[in-house]
């Protein structure tokens, strides 16, 4: 029985109105609050109570109203009262936990409802995985909504391979049969949309003839007046000031991601500036947080992107709107979440006056209590979270014998090499002219490389893409991961075939994970059995496993940090990109060789 469920509000609306009148007793009552933020207006109103029946919220009213008998009360000590976070788009495999287990992270953040787009799953399992995924979030105490992948594979079967291949009749049929699917994933192949693809175009409708909103993913301000003239309607990826606003004046709304800032996913200080500097409203900008590795779930949640809206220039009251009442505003569910109006879920947050989360009620029961889990939602995780059928245990199928390094060149050639740059998401392409030598480790350490491959992992005809990774730091060993966007297949970086090969094979020997190879021996491990994304663990577990994970990946020199190393694969980046088909380049989408031979006499 999960106790954090919430009646809909055609069953309850008696019940509600008899309470907010007076003439029935609320549940709950939480008083005892210093301040209440108001998303509708925007101000903190002082002493303000709340009334609670039925898992949603009857009454707003002064601070002891409520007199009567037959009602808990519960003294909130002070603080600020605030609806519950919405995250307007986020990847749950990415935390590489279910979605059971995400919410433990969640609601110790303040989130109380997220959108999220699992075309993780879905590249991995096809339609089959992001329907146990949605299994697996029903089960969850947490609102979670799907945007339905909308780009599986992310790229043409010619550049990269994957898993899935979700058609538009396969997700027509996921709008159907699940209620949760509210709105169209981010379309990735931003190219293929501004250019008039048949079947990039196909999708989109399949979301626009069902009145469902289309999300998206572009970069380049070339792109934004054939992107929205598709019928895409927000975007995550407003990296900077220029191209936010011009989104903006699309019709788009744009979701400003806060991510840590030593990643890849920290663009709100840059594009939060079309409103702080250029003047646009806020009222279609939402906050996100996309991508978040395990421990950094519990360190950087939605919480954390709102008080970093304050820092950027945001008011208290308009950072969160723009993390709550905004995002249900978008999916056209405002009159369920975001605010503290009659009749709205009570998915409340007491917060201290720098945002800080204290307490999260989730549908009106009290899920966390002076930032920790309470025991309602400790039994809650221990009774009821969703078993991934068995297939989603086997999707590692490697052939017997792997090629993972290049042979050493006897000719002077120019290698198309990848070059790091933080923040990371953009890689660059480098050409380097590579002379012959005795070993490839001369080579390696005169040019600042290191070796990269990306294996197909799904028993499909075994291909291994080879490309070489220049100031990636890496010292010696070898790193890989079978979280390799988007069709993930098996990445990995080295010094050597050797360690390279022990790495992809510990790998296979769990169907799936990270691993770290020094010397022949794997020395940091997380086990990712499940669709080789997932955790089976439960979010706390996780977490320090990749925080000690980590330590070791930043040891070997490591500088990308290591979920921009997962975007490696991902081929609708600029500019260039590995993956098990190659070496390619975006927007460009041209395979290109490792080496090129350099003509005798020509200029290098």
């Amino acid at each position: 029985m999960n106790r954090f469920t919430v009646p809909a509000l055609h069953t309850v609306t008696r019940r509600l109105a008899a309470v907010a009148h007076g003439t029935a007793a609320p549940d709950l009552v939480i008083r005892g609050a210093r301040l209440l933020l108001s998303t509708y207006s925007e101000r903190l109103l002082p002493e303000r109570e709340i009334w609670i029946s039925q898992g949603r919220i009857a009454a707003v009213k002064p601070n002891g109203t409520w007199r009567g008998e037959g009602a808990e009360i519960y003294d909130a000590g002070g603080g600020i009262i605030a609806p519950g976070l919405v995250d307007s788009h986020i990847h749950i495999e990415s935390a590489m936990v279910t979605a059971c287990a995400y919410a433990e992270a969640a609601l110790l953040n303040g989130t109380t409802t997220i959108f999220c787009d699992s075309h993780e799953i879905g590249n991995v399992l096809d339609k089959n995985g992001v329907d146990w995924m949605l299994e697996d979030a029903r089960q969850a105490p947490l609102n979670i909504f799907l945007t339905v992948p909308s780009t599986i594979p992310a790229t043409s079967p010619v550049f990269e391979t994957a898993g899935g291949d979700l058609t538009p009749e396969k997700i027509g049929a996921i709008f159907d049969a699940w209620p949760e699917a509210v709105a169209l994933g981010e379309k990735m192949d931003f190219v293929q949309v501004a250019t008039g693809d048949a079947r990039s175009h196909a999708i989109i409708a399949e979301a626009l003839k069902r009145g469902r909103p289309v999300s998206g993913h572009v970069y380049g301000r070339e792109f934004v007046a054939a992107y929205a003239a598709s019928g895409v309607s927000d975007t995550h990826e407003a990296i900077d000031r220029e191209i936010a606003n011009d989104l903006l004046e699309a019709g788009l709304w744009i979701f400003l991601r806060g991510g840590p800032p030593t990643t890849p996913w920290h663009s709100l200080p840059q594009a939060i500036k079309a409103v702080t500097e250029l003047g646009a409203s806020p009222k279609r900008v939402c906050l996100c947080t996309d991508d978040r590795d395990t421990d950094d779930l519990f360190a950087f949640g939605m919480d954390w992107v709102a008080r970093e809206a304050v820092k950027a220039g945001m008011s208290r009251e308009t950072a969160w709107s723009m993390g709550s009442l905004h995002g249900a505003t978008r999916y056209g569910m405002d009159g369920e979440f975001g605010a503290l109006g009659h009749s709205r879920r009570a998915d409340i947050v007491l917060l201290n006056d720098d945002l800080e989360v204290r307490n999260t009620w989730y549908g009106g029961v009290l899920a966390v209590e002076d930032r920790r889990i309470t025991a309602a939602l400790d039994q809650q995780f221990a009774m009821q979270r969703y078993v991934y059928p068995t297939p989603a245990y086997h999707t590692v199928t490697l052939p017997p014998a792997l090629v993972l390094t290049p042979a050493l060149p006897t000719v002077p050639v120019r290698a198309h090499a990848i070059r790091t740059e933080l923040p990371g998401i953009i890689l660059i392409h480098e050409e380097v002219v590579l002379e012959p030598a005795a070993d490839w480790a001369t080579l390696l350490d005169q040019h600042g490389l290191c070796f990269l491959a990306v294996v197909e992992r799904y028993g499909n005809d075994g291909s291994v893409g080879l490309g070489l990774l220049k100031d990636f730091g890496l010292r010696h060993g070898a790193v890989a991961s079978s979280v390799g966007h988007d069709a993930h297949n098996i990445i990995v970086a080295g010094r050597s075939e050797a360690d390279m090969q022990v790495a992809v094979r510990a790998i296979e020997a769990t169907q799936g994970g990270l691993v770290v190879v020094e010397n022949g021996l794997v020395t940091a491990k997380i086990d990712l059995p499940i669709a080789g994304l997932l955790s089976d663990k439960r979010a706390p577990e996780v977490a320090n496993e990749m925080a000690a994970f980590k330590e070791v990946w930043r040891a070997l020199g490591c500088v990308l940090p290591f979920m921009g190393f997962n975007l490696i694969p991902l081929a609708v980046i600029p500019e260039i990109r590995l993956t098990n088909k190659g070496i390619v380049t975006v927007p460009g989408m041209e395979i290109l060789p490792l080496f090129e031979p350099i003509a005798p006499g020509a200029n290098a």
